[in-house]
């Protein structure tokens, strides 16, 4: 059976109808938009036809029909019309980024929040590190006699810090030096290569100073693992209540608690388009089946990308949501290649 301009017309119809309303779409709301005159019988044998072929669906209670998966798929692909955003909605999107975030983390942090606002449903942020992070810089501070705070300066711009206690007296000079140790021996490695090198600096280092040394090794050792894995940033879960499609209270609740516990599973894009759509059983995870995700990257530098992605029904308005993740990933893009995130507090000292 062929798909024929008309029944594309007839299907682009239908879905435009259903994401506004919710609502099966019925032949006679069919007819009053089809350019020129088609009778009735026409328009619901091309409906039979688009049902037949997996595109539409007809739910028991109604007359009305609604896309399938396959049909959202076509209509993606082929259908939907590419929205550039208004002018002054993409500029309140940059200026709402601008002078808020002063480091990596604070970024995802808020990007899930930022976007969910933005678009009307649930957000997720991530950080996808396609180079192994590593420590760039140490400092040991002075905090009190027994104790010194650890900052380390990690490869991916984020900066890290952590009080430790010490059982000697904590010697300023001490500390200075082992500083200098640190960041001579200890930057641009992975914990297992810092472990190594620790190793092979035991003949050169005095006894308590070397416990010391191995402290510090170990709080980075486990930053770094920490910082392999993705942390994820939820915005707006709630947001998924005031669709129909979850009036049904298990199906919302099952769905918002992947989300929250499950949601290092959460989509990730897959080759170099910057802006993918995942529709219903396209998605890996079984509670995204009946779901759809927008996902949208954008480049940090040193080795590293953030992800953005927008979970909602398969009823999504997609070319509304692509358009304004494609400004966001695009304006956050902007801002990390001209260094125009403030400078932290570190690097102002």
């Amino acid at each position: 059976m062929e798909l024929t301009d008309r029944k594309k017309q007839i299907l682009k119809i239908v879905v435009d109808g259903y994401v506004a309303t919710a609502e099966p779409v019925s032949s006679k709301a069919i007819a009053e938009k089809m350019p020129g005159r088609i009778s009735s019988a026409t328009i619901r044998n091309e409906l039979a036809d688009l049902v037949e072929m997996g595109y539409l669906e007809q739910p028991h209670t109604s007359a009305g029909r609604v896309p399938s998966a396959k049909g959202y798929r076509l209509y993606v692909n082929e259908l939907m019309e590419r929205r550039a955003l208004p002018e002054a909605e993409a500029e309140s999107i940059r200026r709402s980024l601008t002078g808020k975030m002063s480091q990596v983390d604070q970024v995802m942090a808020q990007a899930g929040q930022m976007v969910s606002s933005m678009v009307g449903y649930p957000a997720y942020a991530m950080a996808d590190h396609t180079q192994a992070v590593t420590v760039q810089r140490f400092d040991l501070i002075a905090v009190d006699d027994d104790s010194f705070i650890a900052v380390a300066m990690l490869s991916d711009s984020r900066v890290k810090s952590q009080l430790l206690r010490w059982q000697l007296p904590v010697e300023r000079e001490a500390l200075t030096e082992i500083s200098h140790l640190l960041n001579t021996h200890f930057t641009g490695l992975g914990p297992e290569e810092m472990n190594a090198r620790l190793m092979s600096l035991s003949d050169q280092v005095s006894g308590k100073w070397f416990l010391l040394l191995n402290q510090v090794c170990e709080y980075a050792g486990q930053l770094l693992k920490d910082a392999a894995g993705q942390e994820v940033y939820l915005g707006g879960t709630t947001q998924l209540l005031k669709f129909p499609e979850y009036r049904d209270a298990d199906k919302a609740r099952d769905l918002m608690t992947f989300m929250v516990d499950n949601k290092q599973n959460l989509p990730v894009p897959s080759g170099n388009a910057p802006v993918q759509i995942l529709i219903g059983p396209e998605n890996v995870d079984a509670a995204l089946k009946e779901s759809s995700v927008v996902i949208a990257s954008y480049d940090i530098g040193d080795g590293m990308r953030g992800l953005v992605g927008v979970v909602g029904p398969t009823r999504m308005d997609y070319a509304s949501v692509a358009a304004r993740l494609t400004c966001f990933a695009e304006s956050l893009s902007h801002m990390f290649e001209k260094r125009q995130l403030p400078p932290t507090k570190e690097e102002q000292s």
